[in-house]
């Protein structure tokens, strides 16, 4: 990708922090009704993470994959499992001595299935292999990114979204986006949250699709980006108020206003989440992901009695422990692994940029 969109990583770790808050939500002492219905709905960031994965991708990697066809996918792969992977393990190391230890302090473990762990190891559990959530919970969606990974090179293959013109692109997003609510309604499902294990993989890959077409009408928008960012916003607004008043169904129109806010925020410049701070909070948005789950299980076991009223000050030294924490694993596990990794790449690609 040619110059990182900086504001859009700053939202990756605005919604990292809503998943973070989503988790806890129910034991924050004294939250107001108003707090815990917004924080209740934290769980949709990941739809944003999905639409914004598939912009990043597409507009880092189709190129390359069009220009040297399938035998830029290896490199293409090593690269994903690279970014993705390791702090992935390094975390359910974490999860498996903290099982160990509950194991021998007698306390209850369903929560980390042994038997389910080589899944996990190779993020295969959320491919229809599971019947619940285990281990550490927010890496359901690295596993269906890596199934997304796996479906994006025969998707940059088979569809040049520059050569469409943009009303075809926006038929073809409002189809994929109408093809998810039909997949969740035939399921009875009437949130995005529920049947993840059944549906979160397919969630991800239409969601992330989507996301590839967005970036290709940022490319045709970027230079008279007025216009279209007003737009886009109007219509995200739109298709938020539609689901709040109960007017539009979540399934369509969360996914719809949140790809319509994401081509808005791409096209938008010199906003107050281009700030260094807040970018910060974006580029270790992946450790905050992966890292807060068992680091809040941990916390409960070690300062909470009462899951149900914590006090307001140890919710802050645990939100004090997830961005330390986010920034040492960023820090010493993910890049590290991630420049380890990509350096194993052949020598005529070694001066490839990180992802």
């Amino acid at each position: 990708m040619s110059g990182e969109l900086r504001q859009l990583t700053s939202v990756r770790g605005i919604a990292a922090w809503l998943v973070v808050l989503f988790h806890i939500r129910t034991s924050i002492a004294g939250l107001p009704d108003l707090g815990m219905a917004i924080l209740a709905h934290g769980y949709l960031a990941v739809d944003f993470f999905f639409l914004l994965s598939g912009f990043v991708i597409w507009m880092s990697y189709a190129p390359r994959i069009r220009e040297r066809g399938f035998a830029a996918v290896p490199e293409f792969l090593r690269r994903r499992v690279a970014r993705i992977w390791p702090l992935h393990v390094f975390m359910l190391g974490f999860g498996v001595a903290l099982a160990l230890a509950m194991l021998a302090t007698g306390r209850e473990t369903a929560h980390f299935p042994f038997a389910e762990l080589p899944l996990h190891v190779v993020l295969l559990q959320n491919w229809g292999l599971t019947d619940t959530l285990a281990w550490n919970d927010p890496a359901w969606s690295i596993s269906c990114e890596l199934g997304a990974y796996l479906v994006f090179p025969f998707l940059a293959l088979a569809i040049d979204w520059r050569r469409v013109p943009a009303l075809a692109i926006l038929a073809a997003i409002t189809a994929l986006l109408t093809l998810l609510h039909a997949v969740f309604a035939l399921r009875g499902a009437t949130s995005l949250g529920q049947e993840i294990t059944q549906l979160g993989l397919i969630r991800c890959v239409i969601e992330f699709t989507c996301g590839t077409a967005i970036a290709a009408l940022w490319l045709r928008w970027r230079e008279q980006w007025r216009v279209p960012a007003i737009l886009s916003a109007a219509l995200a607004v739109s298709l938020a108020a539609g689901t709040i008043l109960g007017l539009l169904p979540e399934t369509f129109a969360v996914p719809a206003a949140f790809a319509a806010a994401l081509l808005a925020l791409a096209l938008t410049r010199g906003s107050l989440l281009e700030s260094r701070a807040i970018h910060y909070l974006g580029e270790i948005s992946y450790a905050t992901y992966l890292g807060h789950y068992l680091l809040w299980f941990a916390f409960k076991l070690a300062f909470i009695e009462d899951d149900h009223a914590v006090p307001l000050p140890l919710i802050a030294f645990y939100l004090a422990l997830v961005l330390a924490s986010s920034a040492a694993l960023y820090h010493g596990i993910e890049r590290p692994a991630q420049r380890w990794i990509n350096a194993l790449r052949p020598p005529s690609h070694r001066r490839e940029e990180l992802a």
